[in-house]
Formats: C-alpha cells, sequence, structure tokens
C-alpha cells in the first residue's frame, strides 16, 4: 500500500538522484524537496489530529502514529467502529476469539467495543508489544512462524495484507489458513479492489458494499471482503458476487 504522498516522496528523491554528481554530496531536486515539504506538513497534520482526539473525549480512539515505512495507514473512526462492530458480533455468536492480522486499528477499536474480548493481534512493529499477551509479533514472509497454540484456534479472523502484491496476499492467505478454525470459519479481508479476483481465488472471499476508508486518503480503492453473506449488514454481498457464488454450486 503507498499514499500518494509517500509515492510522490518516492518518485521525487528517485528524480533526485539522477542528478548525483561525482563528489556524491547529498543532493535533492526542486521536485524532491517540494515533495517532502508536503510529506512532512502531512505528517504534523496527523499528528495534530491525533493530539485533538486523545483530548477529544471518549468518542475518539488514540491510535500510535502511522509508519509509512512499514505501510502502515490507519483505517478512518467509521471504518474501523463498523468493522469492529461486525467482528464483535460474530465473536458473540461463536463464542470465539479474534485474530487480528497486521490490522492495529480494527484490534484497537473492539478493546474499545469491549475491553474483556479476547483478541491476538498479529503484527511486525513491536511497538505494540505494550499490548501485553494480546501481541505475537508477525512477519508475513514467514507465513507460519507463529506459536503453535494459535494454529486453527480463531473462528474469526480479520487481516489487513500490508501490500498490494500477489506475493503478499498468497502469504496472508497462508497465515489466515493457518489460523482460522478448519470448521466454517468467518474471514474478513480489507485489501485493495485490485485483488478481488486473486482474493476470491485464495480465500473465497467476496466484496461488501461498504467502503472502507483510511485517515489519510489512499490512492487505491479498498475493499472488504468477507468469506460468508453478511445480508443486510457491511452493505450486504455485491450482487455480482450473488451470481458468481451461484455458478460454483451449480
Amino acid at each position: 500500500m503507498s499514499a500518494k504522498g509517500k509515492e510522490r516522496l518516492s518518485a521525487a528523491t528517485e528524480d533526485g538522484d539522477q542528478h548525483d554528481d561525482d563528489d556524491d554530496l547529498p543532493f535533492l531536486s526542486s521536485r524532491a524537496l517540494e515533495a517532502l515539504r508536503e510529506f512532512l506538513s502531512e505528517q504534523q497534520g496527523s499528528e495534530r489530529e491525533e493530539k485533538e482526539d486523545g483530548d477529544g473525549g471518549s468518542e475518539e480512539v488514540r491510535l500510535l502514529a502511522e509508519d509509512w515505512r512499514l505501510s502502515q495507514f490507519w483505517y478512518d473512526r467509521e471504518t474501523a467502529a463498523t468493522v469492529a462492530e461486525e467482528i464483535r458480533g460474530l465473536c458473540a455468536s461463536t463464542s470465539s476469539a479474534v485474530a487480528c492480522v497486521a490490522c492495529p486499528t480494527i484490534y484497537v477499536y473492539l478493546k474499545k467495543i469491549d475491553p474483556t474480548m479476547p483478541v491476538q493481534l498479529l503484527e511486525y512493529d513491536k511497538r505494540f508489544e505494550q499490548y501485553g499477551s494480546d501481541f505475537t509479533f508477525y512477519d508475513y514472509n514467514q507465513p507460519e512462524e507463529l506459536p503453535s497454540a494459535l494454529k486453527h484456534a480463531y473462528k474469526v479472523v480479520v487481516a489487513d495484507p500490508p501490500y498490494l502484491s500477489k506475493g503478499c496476499l498468497e502469504k496472508v492467505a497462508q497465515t489466515i489458513s493457518f489460523l482460522a478454525h478448519p470448521k466454517e470459519p468467518y474471514i474478513l479481508l480489507l485489501t485493495g479492489e485490485v485483488q478481488q479476483k486473486r482474493a476470491a481465488e485464495l480465500l473465497n472471499v467476496h466484496p461488501c458494499g461498504f467502503r472502507p476508508q483510511h485517515s489519510n486518503k489512499l490512492g487505491n480503492e479498498f475493499r472488504l471482503y468477507t468469506n460468508y453473506d453478511p445480508a443486510e449488514r457491511l452493505g450486504g454481498w455485491e450482487q455480482s458476487t450473488y451470481s458468481y457464488v451461484s455458478m460454483l454450486t451449480l
């Protein structure tokens, strides 16, 4: 995943690199400097909003600052709260804990809704070790290098792959299969619209009408996919999904 600001900064930096001189002195082109200023301005604005949110009362949830180097882009309040409410209902109906794979925003909102809810956060960023036993270090490049106690332990799994690449989704899908209970688990996947076909092939998940949004707007359209029909919730499955599923069952 890459935010527009990050894309501009990356592209501009590459442009600056093309002008390196023989003395190897640090050099940024005017384009790179402009992109850097814009990026830093966005970061400062995000930090101000986070501080205001923290002082704004019980309706806001405080999150750690995003680290774009780890492809971290938090979901906005409506998205996180909507997905968390859906998961709470699933957990209540299954009496199951939930596994959150690389989606700390959802973890935090679940804990806001119900601090006693059993939730395991699998995350690469060790800043989240502050959550104690709820935290498990996770590197998607080693999709099944996880404690054996987590294997097939969850009837509800929500995942947000950090990158919009085929390889990343395939490895996260392996992790989901490792975590998910073998009998009718509920799977929720948050990823780009470009992954729709591949997600269906790997996890049998399909897009809902509800459209996830990030606090810092991304250039890529994101979707929420599920392996179950949410009926009236989450905007339901899209109509094309029903046709696709019907074809599979013929």
